[in-house]
């Protein structure tokens, strides 16, 4: 194709995605509220309150569970009844509309080193296991290649209400800019628990990636990975402002690598998220993500997967480059 009509090319299929996003129906907007308690209260999170913490929004996923239940919705009531297990670890949980959880795999109060995980579109309490399958494949993998003696915990973190992938929310960077000081705050809250000593990573998938971005500049962290991001926000490593170490990474058959990476304006709304992260113009360390497509990049024994592994642990010499 020649360079002259690619950004044309490029404006015509985005315009053709917002399209279809806004033309396709979508059956969740027809879908009844589930009733749900408002959140618990919790004390202030430290070390100490963890078990506090935990059982208290057990109690509340377990109550929510019974709510749904009562609704007459099977598959949510079993989603929270499953998050309220006395072998789960819950340091928030919200089941109100598309609901909320932040679960820990781990020993966070000890860790050595921990990964936040931010997930992207289509990640609700009724599609929270696929979620925590990430964080438990990470959690493994970090458990099987850690030091002896090293202690690791992932954090999985559903504290944002994500977009649907059929729908123009997932085209704007309105959604991450709510989430973003939600993980801001959350990455303080959790600074109090670990300590300085104690590394934190901030993985994200997709979206999430749009979602870090938005919050980068005011995170105390160590690593920041996107991977099968459609685009950030910005145009530039550099731009986000922070002292944290920035990598990307796309599977060769991550279907996002085919969506143009431009920002346009439509009807006064901007839609894209600009530079492709894993392009040399972004200024990211690019490791390599195998073959894998766009929910692979957590699939045991990747390519993607070990190398995320050593973004956590801190193995960066090990890290095997794009």
């Amino acid at each position: 194709m020649d360079d002259r009509r690619s950004p044309r090319w490029r404006r015509a299929l985005l315009a053709a995605l917002i399209t279809a996003a806004v033309v396709v129906p979508l059956s969740a907007a027809a879908r009844p509220e589930i009733p749900a308690p408002s959140p618990a209260t919790l004390p202030g999170l430290t070390a100490s309150t963890l078990d506090r913490t935990y059982a208290a929004n057990t109690a509340n996923a377990a109550e929510a569970a019974r709510m749904a239940a009562a609704h007459g919705d099977t598959h949510r009531a079993e989603a929270e009844r499953e998050l309220a297990a006395p072998t789960r670890h819950l340091l928030t949980f919200d089941g109100r509309g598309p609901g909320k959880a932040t679960e820990v795999l781990g020993d966070l109060a000890r860790a050595d080193h921990v990964a936040v995980l931010v997930p992207g579109s289509d990640t609700s309490l009724d599609t929270y296991d696929r979620f925590r399958a990430t964080a438990a494949a990470l959690q493994r993998q970090l458990t099987g290649t850690a030091p002896r003696g090293t202690r690791t915990a992932v954090v999985a973190w559903l504290g944002y209400r994500t977009p649907d992938t059929v729908s123009t929310t997932v085209l704007t960077t309105d959604r991450a800019d709510e989430a973003a000081p939600h993980l801001r705050a959350f990455i303080r809250r959790l600074q109090g628990v670990v300590g300085r000593r104690t590394t934190v990573s901030l993985v994200c998938h997709s979206y999430g990636t749009v979602v870090c971005a938005r919050a980068a500049s005011h995170l105390d962290i160590d690593d920041l990975a996107f991977v099968g991001s459609p685009g950030t926000g910005v145009d530039t490593a550099a731009t986000l402002h922070t002292p944290a170490r920035v990598w990307a990474a796309r599977g060769k058959d991550d279907w996002v690598g085919e969506v143009p990476h431009v920002r346009t304006d439509f009807f006064g709304v901007t839609v894209g998220f600009g530079t492709d992260p894993v392009s040399p113009a972004f200024g990211a360390h690019v490791f390599d993500a195998g073959r894998g497509g766009h929910s692979d990049y957590f699939s045991p024994g990747s390519v993607a997967l070990t190398n995320l592994a050593r973004i956590v642990l801190g193995d960066t010499a090990e890290v095997t480059r794009a």
